[in-house]
C-alpha cells in the first residue's frame, strides 16, 4: 500500500486548497480555526486559493462550496457539524458528494475521543468526493482542526487526489 500511494503521490505536487468557515457569529478578525487551517495548509507546502465566512444556511453553504471547488482540488469547511439546530454542514455537503470517506468521520471521532472523552461522539465531521474535489467537514474547534488537517487530511490529501481523478 504504502508503494502505491508514494507512487500516487509522486504526480500530484503542490495542492489548491479553500477553506470555508460556518458561522453566524465568526469575522476574519475572530475566525482562529479558519486562520489556523489556512496556517497549516499553507505550512504543508500547499496554496490557500480562496477563504470566505458563510452563514449556518444550507443554500449559503453549498453555494460557497460549489463556487469555491472551480478553483480548488479540495476544500476544507469549519463549523456546523454539531447537534444544534443551526448546525447544517453535513446536510448542505453530503449531497453533493460523489463518493462518501466513511473511514474520515470514523477515524477522526476515534481521535478525538483520545483527546477529549465522551463528547467527540458529537461529532459528525465528514468527508467525500465532489467529482474530482476533496470535501472536508470539520467541527469548528481549533483542536479539532488541527488534529484532523494534521492526522487525517495532510498525510493523504496527495493521495486521495490521485486517486479520484484517475481515469
Amino acid at each position: 500500500m504504502q508503494d502505491h500511494k508514494h507512487e500516487a503521490e509522486s504526480h500530484v505536487q503542490q495542492l489548491a486548497a479553500a477553506v470555508i468557515t460556518v458561522s453566524d457569529t465568526r469575522t476574519e478578525a475572530t475566525d482562529e480555526s479558519g486562520r489556523l487551517l489556512r496556517e497549516l495548509i499553507e505550512g504543508a507546502g500547499h496554496r490557500v486559493a480562496g477563504y470566505r465566512i458563510v452563514p449556518d444556511e444550507i443554500g449559503a453553504i453549498r453555494h460557497a462550496v460549489v463556487d469555491m471547488a472551480q478553483a480548488a482540488d479540495f476544500v476544507v469547511l469549519t463549523g456546523g457539524t454539531g447537534m444544534t439546530p443551526r448546525d447544517v454542514t453535513i446536510e448542505a455537503c453530503r449531497p453533493l458528494f460523489t463518493k462518501e470517506l466513511e473511514g474520515f468521520g470514523e477515524l477522526f471521532r476515534m481521535l478525538s475521543f483520545q483527546e477529549v472523552g465522551s463528547a467527540a461522539v458529537m461529532s459528525r465531521a465528514a468527508a467525500g468526493a465532489m467529482d474530482r474535489v476533496m470535501v472536508f467537514c470539520l467541527p469548528g474547534a481549533k483542536g479539532a482542526v488541527r488534529l484532523a488537517t494534521e492526522r487525517l487530511i495532510l498525510p493523504e490529501i496527495k493521495h486521495l487526489i490521485s486517486l479520484i481523478r484517475k481515469a
